[in-house]
């Protein structure tokens, strides 16, 4: 038995700030991708995965059937006869490891189940995202539902408020552009649960709730415009805007070791970097205008290029 792929996914913009309604972007990411999978002789790693199942399978058991109906039957026995989450997702990177996870189980149980070949309305769009959320909060406590709604659509969601989602089409990549977004592997496992709590604590001030809205959605907007749009010269201008308030409004998110690296690009222009998922580790996203330059520069580190413009 093995499952149809479910993909990895990049949230280009928008970390933390969808939390408060600014627009966001994320898009889908074929190089990491699972499936469930069930093998005679299992691995450790496939038993290891199979036993985090069963517990999850609980979880979904328990979610209200109002908004949601599995065939837990189904899923219950296919969970005790040894099925895993086979991925090549890294966890704890931001990436959507638990949304591809979530993706898979929908579409294998899920009663009456909303497919990517219908007309996806906003409303399918938005019930998806709140199915999505509920299933995805026994990992993160609480969720947006968004990972998992990429990962299984597999087409890139523009997110415009809380209650406004639609699918988007983004710029053809330019196989021999110099520009690029690119991933650079921190060398750290993130846990999400922490840093957002921390992000939720520091929103009960009011100078940081009044920088988040006057500065960082306001660039993190103008950035999904831009890349959008494809006006490179205005997303450079507004991506590095965005660093530069990362550096200084979320220091904890950015990995300490990381704090001259990403003061170096902004100071060289060689390159800009930003929050991937909600930081402590795992990826962080950079954005360059010469991917050359910036493989230099970022010479001791592991790159992987994402897009190009």
């Amino acid at each position: 038995m093995k499952g149809p792929l479910f993909y990895s996914k990049i949230l280009l913009f928008g970390e933390y700030g969808i939390i408060k309604d600014s627009k966001g972007l994320s898009i889908p990411y074929s190089f990491y991708n699972g499936a469930l999978k069930k093998d005679e002789n299992p691995s450790d790693e496939a038993i290891k995965s199979n036993t985090s199942l069963k517990r999850f399978a609980k979880h979904i058991q328990s979610i209200d059937t109002a908004i949601v109906r599995f065939d837990n039957k189904r899923l219950q026995d296919d969970v005790n006869s040894g099925m895993y989450f086979d991925s090549s997702i890294p966890q704890g990177y931001g990436v959507g490891s638990s949304g591809a996870l979530v993706a898979a189980l929908y579409d294998k149980y899920a009663f009456d189940k909303i497919t990517v070949l219908e007309n996806l309305t906003r409303e399918k769009l938005l019930k998806l995202k709140a199915i999505f959320s509920a299933m995805e909060s026994f990992f993160h406590g609480k969720s947006s539902g968004l990972d998992p709604l990429n990962s299984y659509l597999s087409i890139p969601i523009l997110i415009n408020s809380k209650d406004n989602i639609e699918a988007t089409g983004i710029p053809a990549q330019q196989s021999d552009g110099k520009g690029a977004v690119f991933l650079l592997d921190s060398g750290i496992i993130g846990e999400t649960a922490p840093m957002v709590s921390l992000f939720m604590e520091n929103m009960k001030q009011e100078g940081f709730r009044s920088m988040l809205k006057n500065q960082f959605i306001k660039h993190t907007d103008a950035c999904v415009d831009d890349f959008l749009k494809g006006d490179i010269k205005s997303l450079f201008r507004n991506t590095k805007q965005l660093s530069k308030i990362v550096l200084n409004n979320f220091k904890p998110m950015i990995p300490n070791q990381f704090h001259d690296l990403w003061k170096k690009g902004l100071d060289t222009n060689d390159y800009y970097l930003k929050l991937c998922g909600s930081g402590g580790g795992g990826y962080i996203l950079g954005f360059t205008q010469d991917i050359k330059k910036a493989k230099q520069a970022l010479s001791d580190y592991k790159l992987e290029v994402v897009y190009n413009f």
